[in-house]
């Protein structure tokens, strides 16, 4: 596996992760926090899965290929309900979920470091 792009990847799930995080908690101190709920939630569930899938890459798990196919999904989500509110926090936001999906995509096309039967193939 090219470790440039493993480091790559595992650096933009973090800063994916630090978004997320920031603008969920931003989202919470915003007068129409209601109509918010389920951009914090998707926050939420991108940041846990892309610490998730960075610390999997970082171990080398042969799992990770399914991590990542989470991850874009999450990241993809996040980043369309992001798009809908006007708020700076929700466009940086936008900005670093499709960041972290596109180098998950990238990474859909190496091939884990070790094999393990539960794993798919990149």
């Amino acid at each position: 596996m090219d470790p440039e792009r493993i480091a790559s990847c595992i650096e933009a799930c973090s800063e994916c992760a630090e978004a997320c995080e920031y603008c969920a908690d931003a989202c919470m101190d915003e007068r129409g926090v209601g109509t918010l709920v389920a951009c914090i939630r998707l926050e939420r569930d991108c940041a846990d899965l892309c610490r998730l899938l960075a610390a999997f890459l970082s171990r080398g798990s042969s799992l990770s290929p399914a991590l990542v196919e989470a991850c874009i999904a999450a990241c993809d989500a996040c980043a369309e309900e992001c798009e809908r509110h006007a708020y700076e926090h929700c466009r940086a936001c936008a900005e670093a979920c499709r960041a972290c999906a596109e180098e998950c995509r990238r990474m859909a096309y190496v091939k884990p470091a070790r094999e393990h039967a539960l794993a798919t193939a990149f």
